[in-house]
């Protein structure tokens, strides 16, 4: 992936290098990628806040007003949540990083249609793998619990799906009604704005969530959805 994913990497790095969790004995040689599970999401989740931070206050200290042209983070309280009242509370917003810029001109609406490819993750996770020598070791690995696309994204072969934003998780939709066509972000959820203390298909309770989303177009209530290409 791109330099922008690599984020991911050096968040991971630093999450696992001040952490330490136990998931089983010495002398058992069972393992759960998903022990501690709501601890480590929670510290996970916390690390992306603390970067999305770090970049805002260097970004208005060097350029003041005009600090968004300069910083590819962004953090943005639900829309389903009053902002009328500040709770200090991480997990009533979404941390996006900002890999590519649309020129669209209309952000979707509550009520809209889009069409998109996305790829998920869930945090990484160790599991345990045996190498070539046939040896356990331990392998950092970040799954992918959804996606539109395989290997790298590529727009000319990609095969966007169309989606109302009522059908998507609170964090997403979110994210969605501040893009425009032709955005690539990606986009930190906290499990408390996606499906929170339940477990969904592969994805176990209290994960916080990762999607890289291309916005492909915006289509407004009513107003159909045409062919693509």
């Amino acid at each position: 992936m791109n330099r922008l994913f690599n984020c991911l990497s050096v968040l991971l790095l630093v999450f696992f290098a001040t952490t330490t969790f136990v998931a089983c004995s010495e002398d058992d040689e069972e393992w759960d990628p998903y022990y501690s599970w709501k601890v480590r999401n929670d510290a996970w989740f916390q690390t992306v806040v603390d970067s999305a931070r770090k970049a805002e206050a260097e970004a208005r200290n060097i350029y003041g007003d005009d600090w968004e042209e300069h910083c590819e983070w962004r953090k943005f309280k639900s829309l389903m949540k009053s902002h009328d009242y500040d709770s200090g509370c991480t997990t009533d917003s979404i941390y996006v990083r900002i890999v590519e810029r649309g020129d669209g001109n209309y952000s979707p609406l509550w009520t809209d249609t889009v069409r998109m490819s996305y790829r998920g993750w869930m945090m990484p996770s160790v599991y345990k793998l045996y190498n070539k020598d046939n040896l356990l070791v331990d392998s950092l690995r970040q799954e992918v619990f959804s996606q539109t696309y395989y290997n790298e994204y590529n727009e000319a072969t990609a095969m966007p799906g169309v989606y109302g934003l009522t059908s998507l998780v609170e964090g997403f939709s979110t994210a969605l009604q501040y893009m425009v066509a032709g955005d690539d972000w990606f986009v930190y959820v906290p499990y408390a704005l996606a499906y929170g203390s339940t477990a969904t298909g592969t994805i176990p309770a209290y994960s916080t969530l990762v999607w890289r989303i291309h916005l492909n177009a915006v289509y407004e209530a009513g107003s159909g959805v045409p062919d693509w290409k």
